[in-house]
């Protein structure tokens, strides 16, 4: 793994958490009721969970869960 590699996976940590961080404020901005709150924010959760299991799972030599072209 060379540094270019690593400064992309930077990049596309940082783009992904600001990403992931702008819709977690925009939900609790416009604050849904209770219900819908909680099922916006776990979905959300599980999203930026997958995504990072996903960008590890590559970081690793191993497989992907999903290829993303």
């Amino acid at each position: 793994m060379d540094a270019s590699s690593l400064l992309n996976l930077l990049v596309s940590l940082v783009l992904a958490g600001l990403i992931f961080w702008l819709i977690w404020w925009f939900i609790g901005y416009i604050s849904l009721p209770q219900p819908f709150d909680k099922v916006a924010r776990v979905i959300i959760g599980l999203v930026a969970l997958i995504f990072l299991i996903n960008l590890l799972l590559g970081l690793g030599g191993g497989g992907r869960l999903f290829l993303v072209r």
